[in-house]
């Protein structure tokens, strides 16, 4: 696991039978910004070499994305703090995120519910057909009594989600889970062991409950497992994004402190608020010494341990 704290780009042109070819790559450090330049510069340089070598899907630019983009570009996030191995950082849309490389963590979603605005897209899209063919009145009712009848469901996606955790855990005896609700769905943090991203028993556990493969791509690139400390600011009342627009890091200094006033408020308003709560343990009665200040980590951060409403 890599989470940079300088980063920089480099650039490099040529003029290859008649044609320009430029090539930008990203370069990152932990110790200076001079030493992430001269590490973007090497990557450029290498690329377009492969690049005139005839690599021709080798693409030119690299995508400025928090995570998750590109072949081998490790985590582009606000580093906040660091315990160990563990970082915690702020991502593109402001929360706090701990990334650990060695404690599994898994969210099973509750079937159909990781868009809490799924309901409504259903029913408008249900109320347009009916508009189409029946009458405006109809399809009125329709928009105003589906969101309801679709929450209705929602009991049995989330005993579904339960029935895969415990039906794994029977099945894993020696596995200790722990167990948290989420506003859509379970976390669960492993703790008898830790545990590296590529290994089979992960890919295991995330088959069995349907992991997230956005999340699951991410773990293998980035070499870690990642959770959500504070609440999600639209969750929240915060209804304004991150600022600048797009959040990812790192901003130039004059857009610093727009970026800090958005961060205050968002900060104020999250403090009334939980990232997850913890339910209940399944599997030995035991903690692995290497897990447990993660652990506790997460639950301080998270908020786990309180009664605040979660976001």
């Amino acid at each position: 696991m890599i989470v940079p704290r300088h980063w920089a780009e480099g650039r490099v042109q040529r003029k290859e039978r008649g044609r320009q070819v430029t090539v930008r790559r990203f370069g990152w450090s932990d110790v200076s910004e001079a030493d992430a330049q001269a590490m973007a510069d090497r990557r450029a340089a290498e690329a377009l070499a492969r690049i005139l070598a005839g690599e021709s899907k080798l693409s030119r630019h690299e995508p400025k994305i928090p995570y998750n983009g590109a072949e081998g570009v490790p985590i582009r996030e606000e580093i906040l703090a660091q315990h160990g191995d563990v970082v915690i950082t702020r991502n593109s849309y402001g929360v706090y995120c701990l990334n650990t490389p060695n404690v599994l963590i898994a969210d099973v979603d509750f079937a159909d519910a990781a868009n809490p605005n799924l309901e409504w897209l259903l029913a408008v899209a249900v109320a347009a057909l009916t508009l189409v063919f029946w009458r405006k009145l109809a399809a009125l009712a329709l928009l105003i009594l589906l969101p309801a009848v679709f929450r209705r469901l929602r009991p049995g996606r989330e005993a579904v989600a339960w029935k895969r955790v415990r039906r794994f855990s029977n099945s894993h005896p020696d596995w200790r889970l722990r167990i948290y609700t989420t506003p859509v769905g379970l976390r669960v943090l492993v703790t008898h062991r830790r545990f590296q991203p590529a290994e089979p028993a992960v890919a295991e556990l995330f088959d069995a409950w349907e992991v997230d493969p956005v999340y699951r791509t991410l773990c293998l690139r980035q070499n870690c497992f990642r959770a959500r400390l504070t609440a999600k600011p639209w969750r929240a009342g915060m209804l304004e994004h991150l600022r600048p627009r797009p959040g990812v890091w790192p901003v130039t200094p004059a857009s610093l402190p727009v970026r800090q006033a958005w961060v205050d408020r968002d900060e104020r308003i999250a403090a009334d608020f939980a990232a997850c709560r913890f339910v209940e343990a399944l599997g030995p009665d035991s903690i692995h010494f290497d897990v447990q200040g993660t652990v506790q980590l997460h639950d301080r951060l998270s908020r786990a341990a309180t009664q605040l409403p979660l976001a």
